[in-house]
């Protein structure tokens, strides 16, 4: 019997996210309330209601324009992949491709009820506001995955991607030159390969 050798356990910590994230989107349900209040005193709720339903009208409208645009896209890079008849060669991504998530988060926050997130859903509809903010996001990526510490997700990410001069990511599979697969025990006969 041992007493007081082993200290007693800690609960977890909690994460900044988990903490702020809640406080911030009821923050925003507040504001959002509060301005929707003081726009139909002054305006009338009338008018509330014609801007709310005309931001849903036009964040659809916007949503069903990125999402065809995202399969027009998809069905573009399909065809120009190599092996596929008249696939052309390798070119980079079409103009239209770039900030098209953006494009449907702008649509998404403009069929929020609220006026602060339909001015947010109407920045991200200005297409030098959404190129900036892709710039950020992947510089932002690029920062997160070169700082990953040895054995994370995002390191395991990293490690799994093989880029080639000519830009392309190659998937695959890493086979051990002994035929035995790492964490195998020696029962067991070689594993199949992994199949997609």
């Amino acid at each position: 019997m041992t007493t007081g050798s082993t200290p007693p356990p800690t609960a977890p910590r909690r994460s900044r996210a988990r903490t702020f994230v809640p406080l911030a989107i009821a923050a925003w349900a507040v504001l959002e309330i509060w301005l929707l209040t003081v726009v139909a005193d002054v305006a009338g709720g009338f008018t509330v209601l014609l801007l709310l339903v005309a931001g849903i009208v036009l964040g659809a409208a916007v949503m069903k324009r990125a999402g065809h645009r995202a399969f027009r896209n998809l069905t573009e890079t399909l065809q120009r992949m190599p092996g596929q008849p008249g696939a052309a060669a390798p070119q980079t991504a079409p103009q239209g491709s770039r900030g098209n998530g953006f494009l449907m988060l702008g649509g998404l926050l403009l069929m929020i009820p609220g006026l602060i997130s339909d001015v947010a859903g109407l920045l991200l509809l200005v297409p030098p506001v959404r190129s900036a903010l892709g710039r950020y996001a992947e510089r932002s990526l690029e920062r997160r995955m070169r700082g990953a510490t040895p054995g994370s997700l995002s390191d395991a990410f990293q490690q799994a991607r093989i880029h080639r001069p000519d830009g392309k990511v190659v998937q695959g599979e890493v086979i051990r030159q002994d035929g035995a697969q790492p964490g195998s025990r020696p029962d067991e006969g070689p594993r199949p390969p992994l199949t997609s």
